[in-house]
């Protein structure tokens, strides 16, 4: 079998408007170093801001939701692997795969616990790591099921990882792969803008994404009037995609806090503040905005969620605060304090460079790719509970799927 690649991704990528987006990038960006030739395909359309796949020497396919023109489409295909990017689009697709491409080693990009995040939005306690209640809903049951009849799931999070195996999922389904990044030459690169020529305070992420609306309220009615209270001559500008004419009227020009848009290039705009403000309350994963920030060397303040999975045992790039109080004064502290400012820089590059480095992952995930491939029987035999799940009798979605094709066609 040839190295080719099936991406089935829910929406096209876009990596100017989500970390989600960038993600993806970063995996297609590995496969295509490792000579496979990949297809996305996708039920969804381009907008203006999806990314052009087709650059990359990507061929893009267009499928249907329940129609068996992707059965004769895969089976023609034969990948050797298939990437599903969220557990929705195994879920849709995955029982097709394993039907009619059953070589194809399958594996699902989770990008985040889905069930975690949505948990965490739905608790009184939000910080909250986990809980056995937050098993209690029907999306965490789904996204489980996926993980499982999955051959190999990518987490993005050592904490995710963690929860996963405490929960018995066993470690030979998962592998831990963290946003990646080439660090070679990182410091002389992105801290060229030095403190001096920097100033204003900043949060940037996408308004369709529930975490990120909610910290611009937090920040607007809660962190920001207690900060321009004490230093008035700051500004606070937010950023992100998808703004809509309502997410505008937030602005508020008497205090300074402005409402600017799309960032067509995050990490250009990010190098010419001081501050990161990230005061985030839920989700889950790792959070774009925190690498953007590394990345251009500007320093954050940010909550226990925001830094959640990050330094490790490393120094952070800033500090981490979840009250109020606390949060304001490090956030001023940290704006002011021109030593401590460039010690937060330098915290930053190099908790990319230890824990987020390309060399660190790309060769072991194709190792590990490679080793399931050869012992791709085994590997599926020796999850009982994969296999369950994978039998005809538990796949209401199939059923569902068949059902909708056949009700289509009669209409």
């Amino acid at each position: 079998m040839s190295k080719n690649l099936l991406c089935i991704g829910q929406v096209y990528p876009e990596p100017s408007s989500s970390a989600a987006g960038v993600r993806l990038l970063q995996l297609f960006d590995l496969f295509i170093n490792d000579g496979y030739k990949i297809t996305f395909a996708t039920t969804s359309s381009k907008s203006i801001y999806s990314y052009p796949l087709e650059n990359l020497g990507i061929d893009i396919v267009s499928i249907k939701l329940n129609d068996s023109s992707f059965d004769n489409f895969i089976e023609k295909l034969n990948p050797s692997l298939v990437l599903f990017d969220r557990f929705i689009s195994e879920e849709q697709f995955g029982w097709r795969v394993e039907k009619y491409s059953p070589n194809s080693l399958r594996i699902l990009d989770t990008e985040d616990l889905h069930f975690l995040r949505k948990a965490r939005q739905n608790t009184i306690n939000r910080d909250k790591i986990f809980s056995k209640d937050f098993l209690t809903t029907d999306i965490a049951k789904r996204e489980l099921a996926s993980i499982l009849r999955s051959d190999l799931s990518l987490i993005i999070s050592e904490s995710e990882m963690e929860i996963l195996i405490n929960l018995g999922i066993d470690s030979s389904l998962l592998f831990y792969f963290p946003f990646v990044f080439e660090t070679k030459n990182l410091t002389q690169k992105n801290a060229s803008i030095s403190f001096d020529k920097r100033k204003n305070f900043v949060f940037i992420g996408s308004f369709l994404h529930p975490p990120n609306l909610d910290t611009v309220l937090h920040l607007k009615n809660v962190i920001w009037p207690k900060i321009y209270s004490k230093f008035k001559n700051s500004e606070l500008h937010i950023y992100g995609s998808y703004i809509t004419s309502e997410h505008m009227l937030l602005s508020d020009k008497s205090v300074n806090f402005i409402i600017k848009g799309r960032a067509d290039n995050s990490i250009d705009v990010l190098s010419s503040y001081r501050v990161l403000l990230a005061p985030i309350s839920f989700g889950a994963g790792l959070k774009g905005k925190i690498f953007d920030a590394m990345l251009s060397g500007t320093p954050c303040v940010m909550s226990s969620m925001a830094s959640e999975g990050i330094s490790g045992q490393f120094k952070i790039n800033g500090f981490v605060e979840n009250s109020s109080i606390e949060f304001v004064e490090k956030a001023i502290q940290l704006y002011l304090d021109k030593k401590l400012w460039i010690n937060s820089q330098k915290n930053g590059f190099n908790i990319l460079k230890n824990r987020f480095s390309t060399k660190i992952f790309n060769a072991k995930f194709l190792k590990y790719l490679k080793f399931l491939s050869e012992n791709l029987i085994s590997h599926r035999l020796n999850n009982i509970v994969g296999l369950i799940l994978n039998h005809h009798t538990l796949k209401s979605t199939m059923y569902l799927s068949k059902w909708i094709e056949e009700k289509n066609r009669s209409e």
